[in-house]
């Protein structure tokens, strides 16, 4: 494991110069000879640095262990995330004409540091060759790194904010001579320190304000994709996930940036190292607390088959905190009016959105809908729309029925073939709805619930409304309120409603898709989602009022 490793010397190979260049713009660059040997010394693995910033404990008891936090999240395991390595599959399946572009993008933010390396070489980056997982040489390690901690304590801030940036265009910095690599970090390090650094990891720490800045984030977080058409050629593109944007766009921007809330920080003074650490406040916990406790489950669940090297308590203990953050700070549920007219049950539900981003937001397999349910005096299940299926499939909704359709937004509810999803449906350039992010080249629909200050009428087309919610007046910033209007025949009152917001990570159909590719990820991954599809999903808010 590479938790193993502790105090290294420092060697020449980490003295190596490095090529100062934005990423996007080595994207750009045609590749040198395909067996050009990569540009080592680039990135040190986190075994290195685990040696002095893990057992810190607060005052309080807390275990703030940098590394043992990060070994446990999303981002210590991009690169054995088994759906993402399937959607790379199928990505290449059907644009083989693309295969090196493909696996060079999906690398991107995935497995970022072999990457760079990489294209520092003048290659593009690969995935598959790097799979499966679990070498103990230095590319390997790396490549299981995913996103890392020298990858993002080594981005400059040289265009951070710009569109530039974007797509994984971040900048790692070159020293100059035979100076060491350059650690970026929100505190200043004396020399003393700075030598300590040095000799485990062969970089020198140096304050930088920018990793503790939401534009750090966006580097990787806003994605626009491109798609392909038959011989390869470009047809359009797509925002595929452009959540910094959406923040910008909303009351949070001067309020709160991404680290606030998905990197806590520990504001009593405590020690950020086990050696010689000064005292601190405000260390960022660095839990990189997301929405996806579904793939943290997976992971754990088939841990040997992808090479996991988090404890399985550790996982676990992630997805329940995750879960417990997903309750407590992204949303909630209110009835506002609950009343029976002439035989109908009438119920005005509100959702409110209390990110600072649409919610969901992120990759496209997300959604969240309204499962509502009404029974009469004797208890007696009058109405149910929205309810969750052991496949994970929502009932009703037209998409996990049949790939080439999809749910609607709805302004009132009257059936309960009829559920308000909140989501984004891509479309190819025949117009039918695809899962397929190289096929798609625009949303059909996008009404997923928009943060606190969002103007949907003066939104960006990259963060736009799609679809009916446009005209919709009750669906704005901050949130959505729904109308149902339910026949309740002879049924006796009063009537008690129940109302649930539902999350899932990845969908019915986002999992399924995959199923039919002839591929040994893909049909790993579909394996992987029926046996646990039972959990797919988790409640957000719930509420519940009986009629007057």
């Amino acid at each position: 494991m590479a938790g193993s490793k502790w105090i290294l010397p420092a060697t020449a190979a980490w003295l190596l110069a490095i090529v100062t260049v934005p990423i996007a713009t080595l994207r750009a660059q045609g590749p040198a000879q395909p067996d050009a040997p990569l540009v080592h010394g680039m990135f040190a693995p986190s075994s290195d640095c685990m040696a002095c910033h893990n057992s810190l404990v607060a005052p309080t008891g807390e275990d703030l262990s940098i590394g043992t936090a990060w070994r446990a999240t999303i981002m210590a395991n991009s690169s054995r995330d088994p759906y993402w390595q399937a959607s790379v599959r199928r990505e290449t399946v059907d644009h083989p004409m693309r295969k090196a572009d493909i696996e060079d993008e999906c690398s991107i933010c995935h497995m970022p540091m072999v990457r760079a390396e990489a294209h520092a070489a003048g290659r593009k980056g690969e995935v598959f060759a790097h799979l499966p997982l679990g070498g103990e040489d230095e590319v390997a390690q790396l490549a299981e790194d995913g996103v890392s901690c020298a990858l993002c304590h080594q981005i400059t801030p040289d265009k951070l904010g710009t569109r530039e940036s974007f797509v994984g265009g971040f900048v790692i910095g070159k020293p100059a001579g035979t100076d060491p690599r350059t650690m970026f970090g929100p505190f200043a390090a004396d020399t003393a320190r700075q030598s300590i650094m040095h000799s485990v990891t062969g970089a020198k720490p140096d304050q930088g304000k920018q990793v503790q800045q939401s534009e750090l984030c966006a580097t990787c977080h806003t994605l626009i994709t491109q798609a392909f058409g038959d011989n390869g050629e470009v047809i359009g593109s797509i925002p595929e996930q452009v959540p910094y944007q959406e923040w910008q766009h909303s009351d949070y921007k001067d309020q709160r940036s991404c680290q606030s809330c998905h990197m806590p920080r520990y504001e009593q003074q405590t020690k950020i190292a086990s050696v010689l650490g000064d005292l601190r406040e405000g260390l960022s916990r660095h839990t990189f607390m997301g929405g996806n406790f579904f793939m943290l489950r997976v992971l754990n669940r088939f841990r040997n088959e992808l090479a996991v090297a988090a404890p399985s308590d550790a996982l676990e203990a992630q997805a329940n905190n995750t879960i417990r953050q997903l309750q407590q700070e992204s949303a909630t549920v209110s009835i506002a009016k609950a009343a029976v007219t002439a035989g109908t049950v009438e119920l005005d539900v509100d959702v409110t959105n209390l990110t600072g981003h649409k919610l969901p937001s992120g990759y496209p397999s997300r959604r969240a809908w309204l499962h509502v349910t009404v029974r009469d005096a004797s208890g007696r299940l009058v109405f149910d729309s929205g309810g969750i299926g052991p496949d994970g499939k929502i009932a009703g909704n037209d998409n996990d029925a049949d790939m080439t359709v999809f749910e609607p937004h709805y302004e009132e509810i009257t059936r309960p073939d009829q559920v308000q999803i909140y989501e984004s449906v891509m479309q190819d350039r025949a117009g039918k709805p695809t899962t397929g992010l190289l096929q798609a080249v625009a949303f059909a629909k996008d009404n997923r619930l928009l943060p606190r200050g969002f103007d949907k009428a003066t939104a960006d087309a990259d963060i736009a409304v799609r679809g009916s919610a446009m005209n919709d007046r009750d669906f704005a910033g901050g949130g959505d309120r729904v109308r149902y209007r339910i026949p309740t025949g002879s049924a006796p009152g009063p009537f008690t409603a129940d109302v649930e917001l539902r999350y899932q990570p990845i969908s019915y159909r986002w999992a399924h898709n995959l199923s039919s590719y002839d591929a040994p990820e893909p049909q790993r991954w579909v394996g992987y989602y029926d046996q646990l599809s039972g959990g797919s999903s988790t409640v957000l808010a719930r509420t519940t009022r009986r009629t007057e």
